[in-house]
């Protein structure tokens, strides 16, 4: 996954510049232009400037936290039935302006038009989900614990909370965190990336066209600086983050010595096993599918296919044969199926993992450096890299690009610990048409989340999404159930209502 607090081209000029488009904090309903320093935010597409993204001093992150604290008393007396009208009347206006957000999120993110759609539905699932936030904040009730006592234990929000979300999925993911949050009494302060921070602004004026009250849901742009400021206010009481593992954590470290609770995903090396016995076209279709979809730029991606026995060589053609196929460039034209990647850092970053595979032993056999494409965008062509083996970067790094490693094994056993042995445990996937085997892969995979005949399992709404090992800071995953655990304080109360006359004085310890 992509840390989001990379230092970015800034500006101390507090006016906007000529001709871009000045990209403002919400705080307590109000736009806040930048007081000081600015961000730079490109077109992909095109390599050019679009527009000037304010970045938050520490202060501004306080007074954030101060005005999120301040709504969220009025909106956890709130009455659960109006919170669900805000997420049901969200819902409506999400699914019908996906199209405005798709054009939003491609203008900055660079991904085509189709996969930003789809992004903006995987969010609006979440949305769905929380429209019963009713069901999901019940608590618990016994009566008759003991002589005259009951007990009830009710779910209660923790306060204000951060969310600090990628550059990679800019709608989908503040949708994960942000709904469920909101739905459970919290208030938000939402920390986007910098590098494509228009689509948190939107959710804002949705939340609000929703009837969500000012200062609940607060987006503050920045970098590091902000992020410190997040993570060491004391009114933050949790922090929610999808970044890469380094960042997460010390995102985790750090929050979590200030006491306050996290949940930090990290980055992913997603494995695909081919067994012998698979439909290899099927395989080979899924390769190219969960490989090169968002240029890869993706936690789920698959970057490994563990080709185990004779298929090796087979699965590695069909593989290659269907890489021309895929047509790279401007995400908002017609027909483009992957775009360019999101800054021309990450283009360099990729491109030299793909020119240092061979000097480690690797075989580049289609090597996306190749590509001709017009103009200055930040474009790289699908990769496939054959004889990889750990121990060599192209393998043991998460590259966050459209490059697409085999790893030859001979059996069973051997791809399950290779898979097992590695540092990322995100998401994994099995190829196979026997039922024993994948079975038994369920069973020994130690890996969050598991396809079979699926190359990227992302669960749906009502199941929660995260990894293992350094995939996971924290043990509380994404969206869904857990995210309700996640979002609200257990308070558990006893009650006992005696007779005037049953009173005494009792200095033992209670046991009935």
């Amino acid at each position: 996954m992509s840390t989001t607090i990379d230092t970015t081209t800034t500006s101390p000029a507090s006016e906007p510049t000529p001709g871009l488009t000045a990209i403002p904090h919400i705080i307590g309903g109000e736009r806040i232009a930048a007081d000081g320093r600015t961000g730079a935010v490109f077109s992909p597409a095109t390599g050019g400037q679009t527009g000037e993204v304010a970045l938050a001093s520490a202060a501004l992150v306080h007074e954030a936290a101060r005005t999120a604290q301040a709504a969220q008393r009025g909106w956890r007396a709130t009455g659960l039935g109006k919170r669900q009208q805000v997420m049901f009347r969200l819902r409506e206006i999400i699914a019908s302006r996906a199209e405005e957000l798709a054009r939003i999120i491609t203008a900055e993110h660079g991904k085509t038009v189709p996969d930003a759609l789809g992004e903006v539905t995987r969010g609006l699932e979440n949305v769905e989900f929380c429209t019963s936030l009713m069901h999901h904040l019940k608590g618990e009730y016994s009566e008759q614990v003991a002589s005259g006592v009951d007990v009830h234990q009710v779910r209660q929000p923790v306060g204000v909370v951060a969310c600090i979300t990628p550059f990679n999925f800019p709608a989908m993911v503040p949708l994960w965190m942000v709904t469920t949050a909101i739905a459970a009494g919290n208030a938000v302060i939402l920390k986007p990336s910098e590098r494509d921070p228009s689509a948190a602004n939107w959710i804002a004026d949705a939340f609000a066209e929703a009837g969500l009250p000012a200062g609940i849901l607060n987006v503050v742009h920045g970098d590091k600086e902000a992020v410190d400021a997040i993570l060491d206010d004391e009114i933050i009481r949790a922090v929610s983050f999808v970044g890469s593992t380094p960042i997460a954590k010390y995102i985790y470290t750090r929050a979590a010595e200030n006491g306050k609770r996290v949940q930090a995903l990290g980055g992913a090396k997603n494995h695909m096993i081919v067994m012998p016995d698979a439909d290899l076209d099927s395989a080979a279709d899924a390769a190219i599918s969960a490989g090169y979809g968002s240029a890869g730029e993706r936690c789920m991606a698959v970057s490994v296919v563990v080709a185990v026995g004779e298929v090796a060589d087979d699965l590695v053609a069909k593989i290659a044969e269907r890489m021309p196929a895929v047509t790279v460039g401007d995400g908002t034209e017609p027909g483009i199926e992957m775009g360019p990647l999101i800054t021309r850092d990450a283009l360099d970053r990729v491109t030299g993992f793909v020119a240092g595979a061979e000097a480690e032993g690797a075989r580049v056999v289609v090597d996306g450096r190749e590509l001709d494409t017009p103009g200055d965008g930040f474009f790289i062509g699908p990769s496939l890299v054959d004889d990889v083996a750990p121990g060599m970067r192209v393998y043991d790094e998460e590259i966050f690009g459209p490059v697409l490693s085999v790893v030859r094994v001979a059996n069973y056993d051997e791809a399950v610990d290779l898979i097992n042995a590695n540092r990322y445990a995100n998401g994994t996937a099995v190829f196979t048409r026997d039922g024993k085997t994948a079975r038994q892969f369920e069973f020994d995979i130690e890996v969050g989340m598991v396809g079979i005949n699926v190359p990227i399992p992302v669960p749906v709404g009502a199941f929660s999404f995260g990894g293992w090992k350094d995939s996971l800071f924290g043990d509380t995953h994404m969206y869904g159930a857990e995210a309700f655990q996640f979002y609200t304080r257990r308070k558990v109360v006893t009650t006992r209502w005696p007779d005037p006359s049953e009173s005494q004085i009792s200095l033992g310890f209670p046991t009935h």
